[in-house]
């Protein structure tokens, strides 16, 4: 989980000029670092529409992150003080940003540089670093202001033998103390699904605490293991641990059911 926030920061600094530490916009002509734009078929200056434009392979570098597509598109304008400002990158066909910590995938980028949204959409929507990866169907999202990431559509994230599913799921980022940036909670929506090597949870929503391991799940919650099914209106499950706690409804009966079916023993 951890590493797609650096993942995500990655990216939008590539076409940001350094937002999130400097708080500017991208600029070729400034920065710390130059942005490094190539394409097999040229890159053309429409400067009537106040765009560039670059078509085959095109490929943006800054830093260790690229942002590879069919097409990139720059769009800029004038400031008060005579220089320009890039407000718009889009990214069109086969687009892959990547970085050190891992690559994005999709069929078309597009970051909206004035409120810092970087969105992503297509086919095979994913978000891969090492052992760790986040699909959707839809479309996903950085949030760069409320430093949240948005996965839209058959939403997945995964690591190892652990998987969590919803309709919609948001990622929220902070520092620690030692000064790193990483998830400390996703929230899911809407047919929430978690599964591991030995349950599987249903629920209407979850929120995952990352750093204890715990997912709180409420509404219409169905714990399932082998036969054994556990019916309640809220539930926590230990990720780490494997232990889960389903919890009395505050209405109705208040009583937690379960269905339990004793393993049949093969006949010798």
């Amino acid at each position: 989980m951890k590493r797609w926030v650096f993942l995500i920061i990655a990216i939008v600094t590539a076409v940001s000029a350094s937002r999130l530490a400097q708080a500017q916009s991208l600029n070729f002509g400034s920065g710390d670092t130059p942005i490094e734009i190539d394409a097999d078929n040229g890159i053309e200056w429409q400067q009537d529409g106040l765009v560039f434009v670059a078509r085959g392979n095109a490929r943006a570098i800054r830093g260790d992150v690229s942002v590879l597509a069919d097409e990139l598109r720059a769009y800029y304008r004038q400031t008060n003080d005579g220089s320009t400002e890039i407000w718009r990158l889009d990214a069109i066909g086969t687009v892959r940003i990547k970085s050190a910590e891992g690559t994005a995938y999709g069929d078309k980028a597009l970051y909206d540089v004035d409120n810092s949204i970087l969105t992503i959409t297509g086919k095979n929507l994913k978000l891969v670093s090492g052992e760790d990866w986040l699909t959707a169907t839809d479309q996903l999202e950085y949030w760069e202001t409320k430093q949240m990431a948005v996965a839209r559509g058959n939403a997945a994230a995964k690591r190892a033998d652990k998987k969590l599913n919803a309709n919609v799921l948001a990622a929220y980022f902070h520092k620690n103390k030692e000064g790193e940036t990483g998830i400390y909670r996703i929230d899911a929506f809407d047919d929430v699904k978690i599964k591991t090597a030995k349950d599987e949870a249903t629920s209407d929503r979850g929120i995952y605490n990352v750093e204890s391991g715990i997912a709180t799940l409420t509404g219409s919650v169905k714990i399932i293991r082998d036969n054994n099914v556990l019916n309640g209106c809220s539930a926590d499950v230990d990720l780490n641990s494997g232990v889960s706690r389903l919890h009395s409804c505050a209405t109705g009966s208040g009583r937690v059911k379960g269905s339990f079916r004793p393993t049949k023993k093969p006949r010798k």
